[in-house]
């Protein structure tokens, strides 16, 4: 590789999911390269890789940020929570939990990104209303559902209902809405 290409490599001392690591980077790896290359947490994943689909999506500091665009020595000293932290050892948090009865996921591949955000919302704002929470997951996309499970199944943590104007046709019975 031309000398001008490369970066140099640095050691990054940094705490993911409460776990304090150590880790070798090239100066110009992206921390999702890091993650998923170097620390082997592959829940966070690749997609567009310039920030457009959220599905990169973790928690730098408790900031919501896309991986593909941080740099890995800019996790230095810092707290990352990566999809793999929201559970424990007694099973998963209740927001995957609803994730899973909504059937709020599909193909599945944008849901890390998509839990990471909510996360951050409802750290944030632990009672949104259906439109904050539209807003707030604007930067995550999905090809394989409408969303409206998605946000059913977080309203269903918060308490909040949807409301009529973005009623899903699937809970739609013979014209009515349930």
């Amino acid at each position: 590789m031309d000398a001008k290409l490369k970066g140099e490599t640095v050691l990054v001392r940094t705490s993911v999911n409460g776990r304090e690591v150590e880790f070798l980077c090239d100066t110009r790896q992206s921390l999702l390269e890091c993650l998923r290359d170097i620390l082997g947490m592959t829940g966070t994943k690749e997609a567009c890789n310039d920030g457009n689909c959220g599905a990169c999506a973790i928690l730098l500091d408790g900031e919501l940020v896309n991986s593909c665009l941080v740099l890995g020595v800019e996790a230095e000293g810092k707290e990352l929570t990566t999809v793999e932290g929201l559970a424990d050892w007694r099973g998963l948090n209740p927001l995957q939990k609803a994730f899973v009865e909504q059937q709020a996921l599909q193909c599945g591949y944008c849901t890390p990104g998509i839990l990471i955000a909510t996360k951050a919302l409802l750290d944030r704002n632990p009672n949104p209303t259906e439109e904050e929470i539209r807003f707030w997951l604007a930067g995550n996309l999905c090809r394989c559902t409408g969303y409206d499970k998605i946000i059913r199944a977080i309203l269903s943590v918060t308490g909040g209902a949807p409301s009529a104007t973005h009623a899903c046709e699937c809970d739609k019975v013979e014209g009515q809405s349930r």
